[in-house]
């Protein structure tokens, strides 16, 4: 019943519409009622009798008209088409029935299930986060699964990490891993622009049944418009907040910011915003901190969302202009190499280049010397890694580059991990102390 009242309140009283003026690549111009649109409002162009019509969302104004962006294909829209106003602004109803579901960045389903219920609380897709003054701290470390990330990049509750890497280098592997192992209640996962071949493969293969549970799954693939991509990072994070509010931890994955950025960016070019940095608009760089911003720990007293956001860098470059502006954002990042997955080693994790912020105050100090010992020989021998590989280096010179020979082959075993395995935070604290030859208390 109150999902009915929501849905009432939600409905114009009169019907409000313009009329299709102009189509420009991607771009529709609306002219007649502007004053009653809003930039975000919903509308309906009517295509044909028999057909259903094109969902457009507003963008921005000019010259006494509404620029829009549909949310489909634009084949069919006519000059003089009715454009009905649907919605002032964009809300979706999430509910705790979602889980296990995938959905579209409409919030429709789309794995044949059925219709989604409605829940009660109507979110606006374009919330804000908590204020800072109201906002509860980090809390303690989360189990992802993950040998390498657990150890040298502990993750916090309610904690945000990067995952930089270039194309094919195993960004979409490691997300699979850590939506079955890491230790959270519910899972939302956002796929932005992924191969469309990918998604079911991700669902089966590696979320299974018992990861789908209880998770929901909001999918745009790349053949999709904009606006539809764009609007997927949105629903992720509102689903994501719908559960933090009742108090659960969640883990929400976003793959990847990235898409999310160019979709913005073909959306400010449309509507005539200059190109900067790369061709990026300058909305892009406001929009990037309103979106990560959301993830975190929620109120005093609610849940948190640990987020974990993957960055696709262009050409590997780590200081590309969304990687930069993303790692200046989050709480840490985690860096994947080309080099390190073309040994075979995965997930191609670079644990030296790779931080955790919160890392220091989540990490109990009994652990502290092992992990500081391991980077201290992994970085030894990073520094002498060439010397060695040319035979330059002569055996005696140095005890610690001696040592960190000895251990390198250790090292990478422990650091590689297979898909389907799992090791827990104590777990991987035991092996690395083992490997060092190391007693814990």
């Amino acid at each position: 019943m109150d999902s009915l009242l929501a849905e009432v309140e939600a409905c114009l009283p009169i019907e409000i519409y313009g009329r299709v003026e102009a189509v420009k690549g991607l771009l529709i111009e609306v002219a007649g009622p502007v004053h009653e649109m809003s930039v975000g409002s919903r509308l309906l162009i009517e295509i044909r009798e028999g057909i259903a019509g094109v969902q457009a969302e507003v963008v921005g104004f000019r010259e006494g008209r509404a620029l829009c962006m549909p949310f489909g294909r634009i084949e069919g829209i006519r000059l003089g088409a009715k454009a009905r106003l649907e919605a002032r602004e964009s809300v979706v109803h999430p509910s705790n029935a979602w889980l296990g579901r995938i959905v579209n960045a409409l919030g429709e389903p789309i794995d044949g299930k059925g219709p989604l219920p409605y829940g009660s609380r109507p979110r606006m897709l374009r919330d804000v986060p908590p204020s800072a003054a109201e906002r509860a701290r980090v809390g303690g470390p989360l189990d992802l699964g993950v040998r390498s990330l657990n150890s040298f990049v502990t993750c916090c509750q309610g904690q945000r990490l990067g995952i930089f890497a270039g194309s094919g280098v195993g960004k979409s592997v490691l997300m699979s891993m850590l939506a079955r192992n890491a230790a959270a209640e519910v899972s939302v996962i956002g796929l932005i622009g992924e191969r469309g071949r990918e998604v079911q493969e991700f669902i089966e293969d590696d979320l299974g049944p018992e990861g789908l549970a209880r998770s929901v799954v909001v999918v745009a693939t790349s053949d999709e418009s904009v606006l539809m991509r764009r609007q997927a990072a949105y629903l992720t994070m509102t689903v994501a907040e719908h559960f933090r509010d009742q108090g659960q931890q969640v883990l929400c994955m976003m793959d990847s910011v990235t898409r999310f950025a160019m979709a913005q960016r073909e959306i400010g070019l449309s509507v005539g915003e200059p190109p900067t940095s790369k061709g990026y608009t300058p909305t892009v760089f406001t929009e990037l901190p309103k979106l990560l911003e959301r993830a975190g720990p929620g109120k005093v007293g609610s849940g948190a969302i640990t987020a974990l956001f993957t960055v696709l860098v262009e050409g590997d470059n780590h200081n590309e202009p969304v990687a930069d502006a993303v790692r200046g954002i989050l709480d840490g990042h985690v860096v994947m190499e080309r080099e390190i997955a073309e040994r075979g080693r995965y997930p191609a994790v670079n644990v030296l280049k790779s931080v955790s912020r919160t890392m220091p105050r989540c990490v109990p100090e009994v652990y502290l010397p092992v992990l500081r010992e391991a980077k201290r020989l992994m970085s030894t021998y990073a520094d002498m890694e060439e010397l060695i590989r040319l035979g330059a280096y002569k055996k005696g010179t140095d005890a610690d580059v001696d040592a960190a020979i000895a251990l390198n082959s250790g090292f990478e075993l422990f650091l590689g991990q297979q898909k389907q395995d799992k090791t827990s935070l104590e777990d991987g604290y035991a092996q690395l102390a083992n490997l060092l030859e190391m007693t814990l208390p």
